[in-house]
Formats: C-alpha cells, sequence, structure tokens
C-alpha cells in the first residue's frame, strides 16, 4: 500500500466517505482511516438502523387501525428479535454498499486509529496497538464525527442506562422507560418504544420540547405524542434517587411540582460531543471550543492543510450537512474555485417520529425577531384529499414569506410523510423562490403535496380548500 496521499481523510461516516468518493471522482488519491464501522455512527448506529426500527413501529401502528380501513387482523404479535435483526440487516447491507463504492473509486481504506503528527503526516494505530503506519497527505479532512454526551453520575452501561447503541438493539421491550432530552434522537426512540407499548417519559430542561423547530409545530406535536400516551417533563431537573441492577428512580422538579418516577431503563438523548479524544489536535495546534473543532465557512481550520466537517465541528449536527460538507472541500482540494459555502439556512431538519417533523429556513419567531415584517400561511393535513384516504389527517404545513418581496424565510410541517415533502420547499429555498412563484406551480392532485401549494395560498390570503 502506498504511503503518500494527496488527501487523508479520519472517519468514514457520511461527511467522510462522500468526501474521499468526491476528491478521487475529481482526479486526488484518496486514503480513509478508520478505528470501526465503515460507514459510520449515522449508517450503522444511527440515521439508518433507527428508521428501520421506526417504520416497524410504523407498520405495527398501521395494523391496530386496520379496521378502519375494513380489514380486520385478529392474531399479530411483536417478534422483537426480528425487529432489530432486520435494522442490522438493512444497516450492514448499506455499510457494505459503501466498501464497494470506496473500492470502486479506488480510495484506499486503512484500519486503525489515526492521529496527528503535524507535518501533514497521520499515524495510524491498529485497536490493538501493536501495529503503528505512517501516512502523509497533502491535505487532511477531519470526519470523525461525535458521541453522547453523558450525564454525571449516568454513564451508560447497557443495562438499567442506555444510550442509542443499547437503544438500539434490546433485549426485550421495557415496560417503562425514561428519556432524557427531546431532541430528534429522544423523540424518535420516544415514538418507538411507545409504539411497542413502553409506557415512556421524557424529561426535558428547555421550555418545550423539539427547541430547534417552530413553537406551533413543537406544541402541536407534544399534544400528539401525550394522545399516543408518552408523558414529559419540561423545564424541569432531576436527580437520582435509587439504582440498582434492575431500576432506576428520579425526583423530577418543575416549575408547578416534584414527583418521583422510576422505570427499568434510562436512556440519555441529551445531545452530543465531538469525538476529539487523541487526535493530536492540541499538539499541533488546532483549535476547538466546546467539544467541537473551530472551522470557517469553507471548513478550514486555523492549520493549512487540515479541515474538519460533519459533527465534529459545530452544529446543526446532520448527516446531510456532513456529506455536502465533504463535497464541498474535496472540490476545493481538487482547485475548483467557484465553490460556495453552505447556506445554514437551508439545512433541513427531520424528525422520524409518529408523527413526523420536518423543517427549513427561519421558524416564525426567529423571523420576526431578525426583524422580518412576515406572511404565515398555514394549511392542515385534514382539508387534504389524499391524506384522508390515507388515514393520516393529523398535521399541517406552515410557511413563512418576507411580507416585502414575498421570499420564502421559512417552512415548518408536521404529519405522515413530512420528511419527504419537505424537499420541495428545499429547492424553492436554494433558488430564493417568492410565493407569487410558488403559487403559480402546478402541483399534481390528488397528492399531499397539494398541502404545500395550498399553505402558500393562505399566507396571501388566497386559501381554495380550507
Amino acid at each position: 500500500m502506498r504511503n503518500k496521499f494527496d488527501v487523508a481523510i479520519i472517519g468514514s461516516g457520511p461527511g467522510g466517505y462522500v468526501a474521499a468518493i468526491r476528491a478521487s471522482q475529481l482526479g486526488l488519491t484518496v486514503v480513509i482511516i478508520e478505528r470501526a464501522d465503515i460507514g459510520g455512527i449515522c449508517l450503522n448506529w444511527g440515521c439508518i438502523p433507527t428508521k428501520a426500527l421506526l417504520r416497524s413501529a410504523e407498520l405495527y401502528e398501521f395494523i391496530k387501525k386496520s379496521s378502519d380501513f375494513g380489514i380486520k387482523i385478529k392474531d399479530y404479535s411483536l417478534d422483537l428479535e426480528t425487529i432489530i435483526m432486520r435494522s442490522r440487516s438493512v444497516a450492514e447491507k448499506l455499510s457494505t454498499g459503501v466498501k464497494y463504492l470506496l473500492k470502486k473509486n479506488k480510495v484506499e481504506v486503512v484500519k486503525g486509529h489515526g492521529t496527528l503528527l503535524g507535518d501533514s503526516k497521520i499515524k495510524v494505530e491498529e485497536e490493538n496497538g501493536k501495529t503503528q503506519t505512517i501516512l502523509e497527505a497533502q491535505n487532511i479532512i477531519i470526519a470523525t464525527g461525535a458521541k453522547p454526551k453523558q450525564i454525571s453520575g449516568l454513564i451508560a452501561d447497557g443495562k438499567v442506562v442506555w444510550d442509542y447503541r443499547h437503544a438500539l438493539r434490546p433485549k426485550k421491550v421495557p415496560t417503562k422507560l425514561i428519556i432524557v432530552g427531546s431532541g430528534a434522537i429522544g423523540i424518535e426512540f420516544a415514538s418507538f418504544y411507545n409504539a411497542l407499548g413502553t409506557e415512556v417519559t421524557v424529561i426535558e430542561m428547555q421550555n418545550r420540547i423539539l427547541s430547534a423547530e417552530d413553537e406551533e409545530v413543537s406544541s402541536f406535536a407534544k399534544k400528539k405524542f401525550e394522545e399516543k400516551g408518552i408523558n414529559f417533563f419540561v423545564e424541569s431537573s432531576f436527580k437520582v434517587i435509587q439504582k440498582d441492577s434492575n431500576t432506576i428512580s428520579l425526583l423530577v422538579k418543575t416549575q408547578d411540582e416534584e414527583k418521583k418516577i422510576e422505570a427499568p431503563n434510562i436512556l440519555i438523548a441529551a445531545g452530543v460531543i465531538g469525538n476529539l479524544e487523541n487526535l493530536g489536535l492540541a499538539e499541533i495546534g488546532v483549535k476547538t471550543k466546546l467539544g467541537s473543532i473551530l472551522t470557517d465557512k469553507y471548513c478550514q481550520t486555523n492549520v493549512e492543510g487540515i479541515f474538519a466537517i460533519g459533527d465534529v465541528t459545530a452544529p446543526p449536527w446532520l448527516a446531510h450537512k456532513a456529506s455536502h460538507e465533504g463535497i464541498m472541500v474535496a472540490e476545493i482540494l481538487s482547485g475548483q474555485h467557484d465553490v460556495k459555502p453552505i447556506k445554514t439556512e437551508n439545512i433541513p431538519g427531520c424528525t422520524y417520529s409518529i408523527p413526523q417533523i420536518a423543517s427549513v429556513g427561519l421558524s416564525e419567531g426567529k423571523a420576526i425577531e431578525l426583524g422580518y415584517q412576515v406572511k404565515v400561511g398555514i394549511f392542515p393535513f385534514l382539508a387534504n384529499g389524499k391524506a384522508l384516504a390515507m388515514g393520516e389527517e393529523e398535521g399541517f404545513i406552515k410557511t413563512i414569506f418576507d411580507k416585502e418581496t414575498g421570499e420564502l424565510l421559512g417552512a415548518h410541517m408536521v404529519g405522515a410523510e413530512v420528511t419527504e415533502l419537505i424537499g420541495a420547499y428545499l429547492v424553492g429555498k436554494e433558488l430564493e423562490t417568492t410565493s407569487a412563484e410558488l403559487i403559480n406551480t402546478i402541483f399534481p392532485h390528488p397528492t399531499m403535496s397539494e398541502m404545500l401549494h395550498e399553505s402558500v395560498l393562505n399566507a396571501e390570503g388566497q386559501t381554495i380548500h380550507y
């Protein structure tokens, strides 16, 4: 194997492997250094396997209400082992696919932990610590991702205290589950376990769940989750009263009450922190802050020739952001001069709960805070023919426009398949579309996408079907 490359990438997640493929396509010699699974956390332990689990949960929910569609199913049951096996199989299939793509694109893969040595050198140490390799690269991309934040006194042990890896592979469906954190990870697992019959309680220190979302969406989603039986404590804190090998007891405090809760398992989903350990960052002078590597808008660190992408840098911590950063850096390194930085306001957020949540751009509150005069449109699922036919009448589409220019500032939605519907608005945001242009767009009937159109009509006082 060669030891000198144009680009060396530490980490093979959705940032690292995409950067590697694009760099190779552009004629650069590329090596990826990976200490664990090809495809990273997202593919193996995050985005993909959780969606497979949630699909099983959705089907289980559909079966429960199949009689509404004239289909009576009397005998059905959960097979947790098969649900988990399918989730792992999907992840493994995609990981195998990434390995093939790296090979197809002539990307070298070196297993081990990479440490920066300076002078364009990286030490790669195998897991057993016995074999070391020194690689040289003209440019280095750090794409090591992030890990769950830990809470003092609640270190994940896989028995009572879980992180996302443990929640993906339970030995049995817990009767009760406490989840700390109501971001996308916490809410997705809350939906999954709630659908399987677990009594779920979510503890959130902020004054509302899904605090990154538009307040109206957050409020609606909370109401629907509560209707499904999920319990919430917001603006809350807690302390551990007792913990043994089978259960944990907490005292939860809110502004209005103190309550003791207990469960056989607690899932810590209180955010992530970058994987910075033993990378040699301090030794070569790469600046970090609060568990993230500092970069400019082109993902360049303060050290020439060293870039950082994905969850090891600043939020939002999203796979699609990492991938686009990887492509951007690869194109910069290939010598392209017209590379544009990513517009963070155009990065979508998706939560694959039941119901789903999706958004892009400014919330109504943020737009007003920034001084915009806004026009807001809302269209409910219950007024859409396709949604009614599908039995999915809970949810709404919300659009926010600049009153002066008509520019689309943000879009926020909650309901069935909104993580797919959001795509149309993403194109609109990138093209700086206006309400007038969206109104003149002909959407097919009957589809759920018609709600995108109707929400814009509502913003302009032209609603037809509501």
